[in-house]
């Protein structure tokens, strides 16, 4: 099994993490069904059967319908939860009569928070729990405070945060008196400022980046695992039609549909493992609850694209030379 930065914290960690935003159904008032259960029982299998134990949450996903759902397939099999590990986020406010869509990190919303995503997963611990989007009125005390009465609880075993510069995650380390493990940003061959960062150093096109510079960096040196959301970049580059795309977009399809047929596997697989070549070990989270898809996907961690191959995927993507 490749190795990530997590498996310092869990070393059974598989490489790659499986994105529950699409169980329970819908992301309006109606409750979940059975059927939405047994779509979860069906995901978690094909990941199992995968090499795949890691389970990506948030409390907002669905409405909370997605941690409920999942939180039925453990209920019907408790031995499953010391085989899995689970992350889950919160600080996402959807517009409600107090106020529009905002982000909170105040001590009392975390605890809250926690509370409600054990609950809704029918489980007395998750393995990681990050903040989901930066809030600008966070009191890095407050959450400081937060995360030790979590950790003291025995309700959180470690930390993290989603969509965060270099900048704020020093800011927020400075307060802890644990290490941030995790940051997921979104990471794939059509969102490429991450990669641009670095080869487009000393040069006036990085002006027009909107990637935080500095912050892969800044996670490999404090061994921060970097995940990828959106990693099969939305099914772009794997199964949606090419038609009315930008040439480069299709020239890009049709490589990674060429290399996986080189390579023996699945389209996905290369796009997954385009990311994981990268030296920050990154590990993707895919966003499927199709069982072909979860096991076309996990075929990424048996391969290891060349320099060439990969140099081949970035220039093509990118649309154009390298400096």
């Amino acid at each position: 099994m490749k190795q990530i930065p997590l498996n310092s914290y869990f070393p059974s960690m598989s490489p790659i993490s499986l994105g529950c935003m699409g169980l329970g159904g819908s992301w309006g008032k109606a409750p979940f069904e059975s059927k939405h259960v047994k779509q979860a029982h069906n995901a978690v299998d094909a990941a199992l059967e995968t090499g795949i134990n890691s389970f990506d949450h948030a409390d907002i996903y669905t409405m909370g319908k997605a941690e409920q759902v999942f939180g039925e397939v453990l209920k019907a099999r408790p031995e499953l939860r010391e085989n899995i590990l689970i992350q889950s986020k919160c600080g996402i406010v959807f517009e409600d009569e107090k106020g529009p869509k905002r982000f909170d990190f105040s001590k009392e919303y975390l605890l809250k928070s926690v509370d409600g995503i054990l609950s809704r997963l029918n489980t007395e611990y998750i393995d990681i729990f990050l903040l989901h989007r930066p809030d600008p009125l966070m009191d890095t005390h407050e959450v400081a405070d937060a995360f030790s009465i979590l950790k003291a609880n025995g309700k959180v075993k470690h930390f993290g945060v989603s969509n965060q510069n270099l900048h704020q995650m020093k800011l927020l380390q400075r307060s802890l008196d644990v290490p941030l493990v995790a940051n997921q940003i979104e990471l794939n061959l059509t969102h490429l400022d991450f990669l641009e960062d670095a080869v487009l150093a000393n040069h006036p096109q990085s002006k027009d980046l909107s990637f935080a510079s500095g912050t892969m960096e800044y996670c490999q040196l404090n061994n921060i695992q970097v995940q990828a959301w959106g990693s099969l970049c939305q099914g772009a580059l794997t199964g949606k039609s090419l038609v009315g795309q930008s040439e480069h977009i299709q020239q890009t399809a049709n490589l990674v549909c060429k290399l996986a047929a080189e390579y023996q596997t699945s389209s996905e697989a290369i796009l997954l493992a385009f990311l994981m070549r990268h030296p920050a070990k990154i590990q993707p989270i895919i966003g499927t609850t199709n069982s072909m898809r979860i096991k076309a996907c996990a075929q990424a961690a048996q391969i290891e694209l060349s320099r060439e191959h990969w140099y081949s995927l970035f220039v093509t993507a990118r649309g154009c030379e390298l400096p």
